[in-house]
């Protein structure tokens, strides 16, 4: 009698439960046509290396088939001269989109050469995460009508309850909340496998039952008990990530919102220039880890140990994780519990902008000197040289007026001599007069300035700042204090919200 681990499968391929996944028989016509290339791509644990395998098994030629994967050390060695053997037989390069841009550009044209070839004793199959497609073909734009792309999306929810009702059928039993495991394994074989084995074993089903039994067991229930089990593997270089390079509590905590947007994605992976663009208030912190190559070497440095979690292509801005079970814990992890883990006391930001600079045009150093440090700081902070390409073609008093008026939480009005004699100064300030006592504009106040300038706003706080001393240490002194303040701003912020929870 087939046992618990033979039917719902932690790893390896399903022999009782394997469903074929749409576009199935495509891929094994695919696989029997000389010399063309097969690239399959999708989420990882959808299933694409189980098809492939299934496929190769049903025309019967697996056995002589040569797996390497571009996670093996080994294995990179023998892919990078596959272009230079002769008659290799069926080879499959799993992991494909780890491969550096040089070796995938040297496939790419080995491709196209056995397609052209039509020969009967050389063909490839590539498998890589979404977009391994079109990561080749950019390397030989004419290489996409000889090779076949297959993309394996999440599966529908009645593939899913086939796998179970498959599983039901051999192990001999019925579960209650069938419907509602296969809505959980989020259209993920792999994962379905995974939550049918635990709620059997919660129920005490090992093996084939002599009667049908009906089971019970709350899909709740195994839910928690496999997180516990995932957080062992998940939990450390989920929190390392979302801490990025340093932690910094002023700052808008890039790397953890770009944790939560991969957790709410549907497919496992983000184009995060997309992300960005629905959400506008982390366009600043998060564009500038992707730009300046933060993230990328936040996921290659050898210490964090990320790189076998996560994936970042920055040709195409896509992040995608390795392991379906790193999605599922996302997903489930109770995220106020986890921002406060990863060391940040709040995680919303209500303002698009956390700092606007208002400046007249003889300051523009000191005004990007501040803009550069608060952004590193990863805070957002509104500079005008920043958005030239969304201000240009459109009404420039329209586009400002919001960010002064009410977008940004505060507005650090340089004040020098200058400053009254600009037309755009006096607009600027025209929108953000009233928030002086709203304790929302900071004035920096140049230190050679005559008696008599700005005396209605004199008694408001502000930061001094001597033209003729170091522009560098002073820059540096005063993001210090504005950093402190946006930090007391958000402990604040989330002590408020957990009162006002207790209300609830």
């Amino acid at each position: 009698m087939p046992n618990l681990e033979d039917v719902f499968r932690l790893s390896g391929v399903p022999t009782y439960t394997f469903i074929q996944p749409e576009r199935f028989q495509e891929i094994r016509v695919s696989i029997r046509t000389p010399g063309r290339g097969l690239i399959l791509e999708g989420p990882s644990g959808i299933g694409k290396t189980t098809t492939i395998t299934q496929a190769l098994n049903e025309l019967g030629i697996f056995k002589d088939v040569l797996s390497l994967s571009a996670r093996r050390t080994a294995d990179v060695e023998i892919i990078r001269a596959l272009p230079d053997m002769q008659d290799i037989g069926i080879v499959i390069v799993d992991d494909f989109h780890r491969l550096d841009d040089a070796t995938k550009a040297r496939l790419s044209d080995f491709m196209k050469v056995l397609a052209e070839s039509e020969t009967q004793k050389s063909k490839l199959i590539l498998v890589g995460i979404n977009q391994a497609g079109h990561q080749l073909v950019k390397f030989a734009h004419d290489l996409g009508l000889r090779v076949d792309v297959f993309k394996l999306e999440a599966n529908p929810i009645e593939k899913i309850e086939e796998v179970i009702s498959r599983g039901e059928e051999v192990l001999n039993v019925k579960f209650c909340q069938k419907h509602l495991i296969a809505e959980r394994a989020q259209g993920s074989f792999q994962l379905v496998q995974l939550l049918c084995h635990k709620v059997c074993l919660l129920a005490g089903v090992t093996e084939t039952k002599a009667a049908l039994e009906t089971i019970t067991t709350s899909i709740n229930v195994a839910i928690e008990d496999v997180m516990s089990d995932l957080a062992r593997q998940f939990k450390e270089p989920a929190v390392t990530f979302a801490r990025g390079s340093k932690i910094r509590r002023e700052g808008r905590a890039p790397y953890l919102h770009i944790l939560r947007w991969l957790a709410e994605s549907d497919d496992w992976s983000i184009d995060l220039s997309e992300a960005i663009n629905s959400h506008p208030e982390m366009k600043g912190s998060v564009g500038q880890v992707m730009e300046k190559g933060y993230l990328e070497a936040l996921l290659n440095d050898p210490e964090k140990k990320l790189s076998t979690f996560f994936h970042y292509e920055s040709s195409t801005t896509v992040l995608s994780v390795e392991d379906p079970k790193l999605s599922f814990y996302l997903k489930n992890i109770i995220w106020r519990v986890f921002t406060r883990q990863v060391g940040y006391k709040a995680q919303y930001f209500r303002s698009r902008y956390d700092f606007a600079l208002s400046f007249a045009g003889a300051n523009r150093a000191l005004a990007k000197a501040l803009a550069d440090a608060l952004k590193d700081r990863e805070v957002q902070c509104f500079y005008d040289e920043d958005e030239q390409h969304r201000i240009i073609a459109q009404n420039v008093e329209d586009y400002l007026a919001p960010i002064y008026r009410s977008e940004a939480s505060y507005v650090i009005a340089i004040l020098s001599s200058e400053y009254p004699k600009r037309i755009w100064t006096k607009f600027e300030s025209d929108q953000f007069r009233e928030r002086f006592g709203a304790g929302a504009v900071i004035p920096i106040r140049f230190t050679d300035l005559a008696p008599g300038f700005f005396t209605e706003e004199a008694k408001y706080g502000g930061l001094p700042f001597n033209p003729e001393g170091d522009q560098d240490s002073q820059v540096s002194i005063i993001v210090d204090i504005l950093c402190k303040r946006l930090i007391e701003d958000r402990e604040a912020s989330t002590a408020a919200e957990i009162a006002e929870s207790m209300n609830e």
